[in-house]
């Protein structure tokens, strides 16, 4: 099964409105900020800095930049057009970001048109990823900065045992909405031989156990993805989003993303 986010622009409006409050519920989350903060205080802006983000989703990260001191304006890119109407409506108040819809892979901008491009859990989802990398580059002054973060989505667990049903969930999620799980590992390799020269990278460990409301998103759109595969019927899918909130309830609940983050640098 393709990623979802492979070609949403291409997926029913509803699906898109129902993901579009995930990327907004999961950038609410402390921990999603703090690793957002994290790596975003590595970056140096510059004065009058100006900044694209692609696949920039509902805008949330993009808010975040445009809220980053010396930046002057924020563009936020995304194929989706349900995503861009929300990232507008949510940014209505900001006059110093601006959205549109476009394809990574091939930016309308100029050379040398940014000081800082920074791609948020995307890369996973695009097919061709050193290309989106070509474009950061080409669109970057020299000088300018890339900063990218990623899921290590081969370590998503929401697992308490071997062979836990729960598990079966996230493997779907992995299929259905990850086009490359592996994609960080190889990130600084694909990021050099873009022509950037790496200049940091910093692992952030995700844990939710109490209150997990993003890691339930990724078991029910899990247990969905099976049953519309016909792996399993209504009924199981009902019960194992029903055994992931009675773990919550009952303080058993873990659930675990690796994500890293690399800082690199347009040579002069």
């Amino acid at each position: 099964m393709p990623d979802v986010y492979a070609t949403i622009a291409e997926v029913d409006a509803e699906t898109q409105e129902r993901l579009a409050g995930i990327l907004e519920l999961r950038a609410a989350d402390p921990q999603q900020r703090a690793m957002l903060d994290a790596y975003i205080s590595e970056v140096e802006f510059g004065p009058s800095a100006r900044v694209l983000e692609i696949g920039c989703g509902t805008g949330a990260v993009t808010r975040v930049l445009a809220g980053q001191s010396s930046v002057v304006g924020v563009v936020g890119v995304d194929p989706s057009p349900v995503f861009i109407a929300k990232a507008r409506q949510l940014a209505a108040e900001e006059p110093a970001v601006v959205f549109e819809e476009g394809d990574g892979r091939a930016l309308r901008f100029p050379n040398d048109d940014f000081d800082v491009v920074v791609l948020h859990t995307t890369l996973c989802h695009i097919p061709e990823p050193e290309r989106v990398l070509g474009e950061a580059f080409r669109v970057l002054r020299p000088g300018g900065t890339l900063a990218v973060c990623d899921g290590d989505y081969a370590t998503i667990t929401v697992a308490l045992g071997e062979s836990d049903p729960l598990q079966e969930c996230v493997e779907a999620v992995k299929k259905a909405f990850i086009n490359d799980v592996w994609l960080v590992r190889r990130l600084p390799i694909l990021i050099a031989s873009t022509g950037f020269e790496v200049l940091r990278s910093r692992s952030h460990g995700y844990l939710q156990t109490t209150q997990p409301e993003y890691m339930l998103t990724i078991v029910d759109r899990g247990a969905d993805t099976l049953a519309a595969l016909g792996r399993i019927g209504p009924e199981l899918s009902a019960s194992l989003k029903a055994e992931a909130r009675r773990r919550a309830d009952a303080d058993e609940f873990f659930g675990f993303i690796g994500f890293v983050s690399f800082i690199a640098r347009k040579p002069t």
